[in-house]
């Protein structure tokens, strides 16, 4: 009889396995290339995370990541991107130039980059993408300054990060 609840066990552990809580999160790598003086990020996102919220807010299916995504994708991406990942540089909000995007796996990567930067003595970042649809959600904002590193992690409940540096 023991042996046969072993054996139950072993059967219906794995079941609980699939019902384990999703982890919504995203990563975010700024960094300031002195040389080229720029801000130069990637932010990365699940695609089926992003891709729910984006067809929430257009009533279409996307299909993010497959042969028949939509064309001109970007052109939903971008606005969003807008809306819900904002950057100031030494007080002053600055648009940054959409790069790309990329698909690896189940992450897009999207490109960013805010050109003409000559000196950087404050960034502040926030970063409220996803946090509407995954109560749960969780930004890493990762940042490389020269030979200073800081890592934010933002959510609901603080959506953003400042650094001063001098």
């Amino acid at each position: 009889m023991k042996f046969q609840k072993y054996i139950l066990l072993l059967l219906v552990l794995p079941l609980f396995s699939f019902s384990l809580h999703k982890y919504y999160v995203s990563l975010c790598e700024i960094e300031y290339v002195e040389e080229q003086k720029s801000v130069q990020i990637i932010l990365g996102m699940f695609i089926d995370d992003i891709e729910l919220t984006l067809n929430k807010n257009h009533q279409k299916e996307l299909k993010l990541a497959t042969e028949n995504e939509i064309e001109n994708v970007d052109e939903y991406y971008l606005p969003y991107l807008q809306k819900h990942f904002k950057i100031s540089i030494n007080g002053t909000a600055k648009l940054y130039d959409y790069i790309g995007k990329e698909y690896q796996h189940d992450i897009v990567r999207f490109y960013l980059e805010i050109p003409d930067v000559k000196t950087l003595n404050s960034l502040q970042i926030t970063n409220n993408s996803l946090i509407r649809d995954f109560e749960d959600q969780k930004n890493i904002i990762k940042i490389k300054v020269n030979d200073f590193h800081k890592t934010f992690y933002l959510s609901k409940k603080n959506d953003k990060g400042l650094l001063k540096f001098n």
